[in-house]
């Protein structure tokens, strides 16, 4: 929800240029699938995702101004909270991951037993 605040909060005229920059930085980054670390690699892989997006977040959101920064937030809250769920989509989801993971332990198998 944070990130979706700072994203509002980018598009607002009342936050300085600097941050707006900052923030869209920040924002599209961490909804990029291109990572400055690839995930890959062994522990260095997922640092970007555990301290580099964090402390982008917490310094964009350190660069807004706080009225309107209180104000994106009730707006990404109100948003979030209007989310349609639907229980059918995720079992099914779950269903295909569980139905991938029995044939891959079946390979598994029969590739070790030969």
């Amino acid at each position: 929800m944070e990130t979706y605040a700072i994203y509002l909060a980018y598009k607002d005229p009342r936050v300085p240029w600097y941050a707006r920059l900052f923030a869209a930085c920040v924002v599209g980054y961490a909804f990029s699938p291109i990572d400055l670390i690839p995930d890959p690699i062994p522990i260095l892989g997922y640092l970007d995702d555990l301290v580099l997006v964090p402390l982008g977040v917490a310094l964009a959101l350190k660069m807004i101004p706080p009225p309107v920064l209180a104000e994106c937030r009730e707006k990404a809250q109100a948003a979030t909270q209007d989310k349609p769920v639907s229980r059918t989509a995720a079992a099914v989801i779950v269903a295909i991951w569980l139905l991938l993971a029995a044939l891959a332990v079946a390979v598994v198998v029969r590739v070790s037993g030969n």
